[in-house]
């Protein structure tokens, strides 16, 4: 997901599911105008990027285990 436009900054963060990366907190407001996230929301954002993660690495652990055979 790029930064880019979303929160007006004008920074690119690092390509990931859920926006985790550069101004983590921005929220997309328009014209400069920016709210960070709150408690509740980076926690529910950061664990569904875990839960995201860990499907990535079974799937991975999986294909290691195809290669192996």
């Amino acid at each position: 997901m790029c930064h880019t436009g979303e929160c007006g900054c004008g920074h690119q963060a690092p390509h990931s599911p859920h926006g985790m990366g550069h101004h983590q907190g921005c929220y997309g407001g328009g014209f400069g105008h920016r709210r960070f996230l709150t408690k509740e929301e980076t926690t529910a954002r950061l664990e569904e990027y875990l839960a995201y993660l860990k499907a990535e690495t079974k799937g991975l652990e999986e294909y290691i285990a195809e290669l192996k055979k």
